[in-house]
Order: C-alpha cells, then structure tokens, then sequence
C-alpha cells in the first residue's frame, strides 16, 4: 500500500512541470476546484449498502480537452431500521462504517466552451474505517489510514459539467471498483459546484 501513495505522490511531480507549461498559455481556464455530494452504493446487498458523502476534487490542464484530476470523498456512517422476525419490533443501529476514497487521473473533455461531456479514469484507493467517532474525528482517522482496510481502486466514469462564465455545476456518475479478493464494482454519483479559473 506504500508503494501505491508512493506511486501516486511521484506521479504529481512529474505532472507539474506539464501543468505550468500550460498555465503560461493565453487561455483563462486553465484549473478546475469544485465540491461536490456523493451517492456511494456497496455492491454487496444489506441495509447499509447506500451511503451519502461530501468531496472535493481538483484538475488541471495539459490541454483544452485534457486534464489531470485528484479528488477526495469521504462518506458518512448512517443509521438503518432492523425488522425482527416477528415484524412489529424495529430498532434503529447505526453501522459505524465510513468510507474515504482518493483517486487520481486524467479526465477527457469535449473542450472548454460552457457545456462540457467528459470520460474519466482514475487510479486510488478506497479506505473503510469502523469508528464510533463522530464525523470529524472518523475523517481524521480515515485520512490518517492507520489500522483500517485500504484496498486498491479504478474509477472508470463519466458525465456533465456546465458552465456560467467561471462558474458551474458538475454531474458524474462511474464504476468505483476496489480490489479484496477479487474486484467489487460499486456505482458512484456525484454532484457539485465547479469553479474554474
């Protein structure tokens, strides 16, 4: 799992003397910010399969149809309602489950007019944390990934992004297929505004 951040961190520098090169170009966009709300879906079936997130990403330009993109989302643990056998008693369990995602990787553009249709592909890792920790302490634990389940990832995805001068929005959905023993593919929707300067 070193080896993988190692990959990645070495993988930025190599990329930045390519991203300021194109930074001195005549064109007003040349970087991307956004945030954004997720909709993450475990592929294997149970109560807690669907969880809510936030995120934020970043990408810059090699060309007007190419970017490279890094981003950041982290889920929340929810709450579900439990049935037992006998179907009048219910309880409310909280899974304590959260999940950190971090991926890096270009992403494919139709150009960089206001309407944008784009593809992705990135490269990461999925970190799951079983905390009882509230949200700000279970994000600081996940991001410190210590004592938790990393796995590798690929995120093929695609989707939409409109713009008002340097301002939009920006929908996305992709495959977040982590490897455990095999691949596990999960859908992954999102949805934010971008900013682009």
């Amino acid at each position: 799992m070193k080896r993988i951040f190692g990959v990645l961190f070495a993988s930025l520098f190599f990329a930045a003397p390519v991203m300021l090169a194109q930074m001195s170009d005549d064109h007003t966009d040349h970087a991307e910010v956004g945030i954004f709300a997720e909709y993450f879906r475990f592929s294997d079936p149970g109560p807690t399969s669907n969880y809510i997130g936030l995120g934020g990403r970043a990408a810059f330009n090699v060309r007007s149809s190419v970017q490279i993109e890094a981003e950041m989302g982290y889920d929340f643990e929810r709450n579900y309602t439990t049935t037992y056998s006998n179907s009048v008693t219910t309880a409310t369990v909280q899974s304590r489950l959260r999940t950190l995602h971090g991926l890096f990787g270009p992403k494919f553009q139709t150009g960089s007019g206001p309407f944008r249709v784009f593809v992705t592909g990135k490269a990461g890792f999925e970190n799951f944390t079983v905390t009882n920790q509230g949200a700000p302490a279970g994000f600081a634990t996940a991001v410190g990934l210590a004592n938790n389940a990393t796995y590798f990832a690929l995120y093929p995805g695609g989707g939409i992004e409109a713009f008002a001068g340097p301002i939009g929005v920006r929908a996305e959905v992709g495959d977040d297929i982590f490897f455990n023993s095999g691949a596990h593919n999960n859908l992954r929707v999102s949805f934010g505004p971008q900013f682009r300067f």
